[in-house]
């Protein structure tokens, strides 16, 4: 049997929250992370407003906050069967993989995935129970 998937106004918002969250974490890490020139500004005396962002960019990196942020959202995500969480927390787990926060970020991203692509497909919760529930009875 063939299913039609309909994408619905939130998959819409969830992917445009994806290429907000992650490109523009891409582009700011490219532009005033990454270059020598900006590390150089920022240790003057007067540094540009951008540092303080820079400065507090890098402290949430060295806690692991955004690999801890992507785990939360995709934990959320898969266990209250809800896409939103899921798309956000691929977004917040590809940032946190470009911030060297992979360990928690990749795992945080792979539930919201699952989440994701899982309620995409119409799969709900109860339907997994009952499949669950009658493989484990088996046929009667």
């Amino acid at each position: 049997m063939r299913k039609l998937i309909r994408p619905r106004a939130e998959d819409w918002m969830g992917l445009s929250l994806l290429a907000l969250i992650g490109g523009g974490m891409f582009a700011f890490r490219k532009l005033a992370v990454v270059p020598l020139m900006a590390i150089g500004l920022c240790s003057a005396a007067n540094a540009p407003v951008f540092c303080a962002h820079r400065a507090a960019l890098m402290w949430l990196q060295y806690q692991q906050a955004f690999g801890w942020a992507a785990l939360l959202c995709g934990s959320v995500g898969f266990a209250f069967g809800r896409r939103w969480p899921g798309m956000l927390a691929i977004a917040v787990g590809i940032t946190a993989v470009m911030q060297y926060n992979a360990a928690t970020g990749i795992i945080g991203l792979a539930l919201g995935l699952v989440a994701a692509i899982g309620l995409l497909n119409g799969r709900s919760k109860r339907d997994s129970l009952a499949r669950a529930a009658f493989t484990a009875t088996g046929p009667e």
